[in-house]
């Protein structure tokens, strides 16, 4: 099992920024990839990004991309997701999420998830 605890979740006005952070731990050796994803209210849980843990490549949604980045620090085993420029349709519970490609070369399939960190984004 992995744990993902994620925090720096909170309110921004629109343009502003916010930095989100996910500690994992736990049998993180059977990860190979980690992300985030978001869900706001009545709506289904989208996908926001991507990152490889080994040689570190990234993935967006075209909703984020430009704006948001994903890093990691595998020393102290986070993941973190820098957004910038954020809208009003940023707004949402933003989960931490870890999985593997289970084909070569194919897309992380995420089987952990955090508890989620929510983000608000007033105009």
């Amino acid at each position: 099992q992995v744990q993902l605890v994620e925090s720096g979740g909170g309110s921004v006005q629109a343009g502003g920024s916010l930095r989100l952070s996910c500690v994992t731990s736990g049998a993180t050796y059977t990860i190979s990839c980690l992300g985030w994803f978001r869900q706001a209210p009545g709506k289904e849980r989208e996908w926001v990004a991507t990152i490889w843990i080994r040689g570190g490549r990234t993935e967006y949604a075209d909703s984020v991309k430009g704006r948001f980045g994903i890093s990691q620090d595998n020393a102290k085993n986070t993941v973190s997701l820098q957004m910038n420029s954020l809208k009003p349709e940023d707004t949402a519970m933003y989960y931490c999420a870890g999985g593997r490609n289970r084909l070569l070369s194919g897309p992380c399939e995420y089987d952990y998830y955090g508890q989620g960190t929510q983000v608000t984004v007033s105009s």
